[in-house]
């Protein structure tokens, strides 16, 4: 945890007074609609419909899978443990009330088949997350293993000869793969209209365009960027666009808008509520990458550091810190020997920085913008706009 000496003035701040009032009541309608769900993934059952969607979808695979080859038990386990972990859902959520804003029903065989289409994001996210995982030699997700690690384990205490690391590596990429395929399967199976599927897809490819080469362009940056030049902050900024801002949010929300048969004024309305708000998701994980709690985020403190991210909270902190300290800063992040006190002594120079508070002040300001342009959004359902307005406060004032 970061100590009060290293902490910034006012960390997990995210909105102004208005704002927060806003989406604080945005959120208790939201439970209300709902009977008792305290969370808005909770409304019409989402989050358990579209975890019912994974298991099911995960049955038969597994079934796929064991009829190859009884060798590949612990890819079939691995994979099932990794996608019915309890992950966050934001994807699925927002892709679902996408649909729903757009006049998609909830209920019935289509209700049914919007939430298989959904939990087709979550197999992107997961193929992302192991991807992730082992680019930036995690050990951990969510307080568990991760993938490659595990399959290290399975090497050495199978007693099998040669390179457990190379293992691990080599069955993280294979399953971060297979998963990637799989989103497509269940994407193209969800059991929607063929035409409705068409509209969609073609979004649905453009996202995991994006998201694949903002993955590129955030390994490229530490290894041949320079932190401390004038093209740093927007370079940051366009890591933060396509890796997270319009993957997370904008894209889902327009996936279901087309599922459901939007027309392009509501698919663009749902870009300008979705794109600000992705944006302040992102630097809200930026401030935990290097502010958060270990217990609650399931990653060691200040991970970011350790893995050598350049994001605008780097960026801005290299801006904000004397040349000297910006150098340092720039020298030791991501650095492999970077142990533990000097992980504290990186993130107490960040926060001397300024560079949190400004970070707060930019997440006050997106969500501003966004939650104006879903108040004028053309939405068919004024229940979508309510939990929309939860949701974005559930992914921006958060601990994890």
């Amino acid at each position: 945890m970061t100590s009060s000496s290293t902490r910034p003035a006012s960390p997990g701040s995210a909105l102004s007074a208005a704002t927060s009032a806003a989406t604080s009541a945005a959120g208790n309608a939201a439970g209300s609609a709902a009977g008792s769900a305290a969370n808005p993934m909770d409304v019409e059952d989402v989050r358990t419909r579209v975890n019912a969607a994974l298991a099911a979808f995960m049955d038969g695979q597994s079934v796929l899978l064991d009829k190859i080859s009884p060798q590949l038990a612990p890819a079939a386990d691995a994979l099932r443990d990794f996608l019915l972990d309890g992950g966050k859902r934001l994807r699925p959520g927002f892709c679902y009330w996408g649909w729903r804003g757009a006049g998609g029903p909830a209920a019935g065989a289509t209700g049914e088949a919007i939430a298989n289409a959904a939990a087709a994001l979550e197999l992107l996210q997961a193929s992302a997350l192991v991807h992730d995982d082992l680019m930036d030699r995690s050990d951990t997700r969510r307080g568990l293993p991760s993938v490659h690690r595990r399959f290290e384990a399975l090497h050495r205490d199978s007693g099998w000869r040669g390179d457990r690391e190379q293992y691990g590596a080599s069955a993280a990429v294979l399953l971060g793969d297979l998963l990637l395929i799989w989103c497509d399967e269940l994407f193209l199976r969800s059991g929607l209209e063929p035409a409705a599927v068409l509209a969609a897809k073609p979004v649905f490819d453009l996202m995991r365009t994006e998201v694949m080469l903002g993955q590129y362009l955030d390994v490229l940056e530490p290894v041949a960027g320079d932190s401390t030049d004038e093209g740093a902050l927007e370079r940051a900024q366009t890591v933060l666009h396509y890796k997270s801002a319009k993957y997370t949010i904008e894209r889902p929300l327009q996936v279901g808008a087309l599922l459901a048969g939007a027309g392009p004024e509501l698919v663009e309305a749902y870009g300008a509520f979705g794109l600000p708000l992705g944006e302040a998701f992102q630097l809200r994980d930026d401030l935990l990458g290097v502010f958060g709690d270990p217990a609650v985020t399931g990653k060691p403190a200040g991970d970011d550091l350790r893995e050598g991210k350049r994001t605008l909270l780097v960026a801005h902190a290299m801006r904000g810190l004397p040349a000297a300290d910006a150098r340092h800063l720039d020298e030791r992040l991501g650095a492999p020997d970077l142990a533990a006190p000097e992980v504290a002594e990186l993130r107490g120079l960040v926060a001397r920085s300024g560079a949190p508070e400004l970070v707060e002040r930019r997440i006050e300001e997106l969500m501003r913008q966004s939650l104006a342009a879903l108040e004028a959004a053309p939405l068919a359902d004024e229940r979508a706009r309510t939990v929309l307005l939860a949701l974005a406060e559930a992914a921006t004032v958060r601990k994890y």
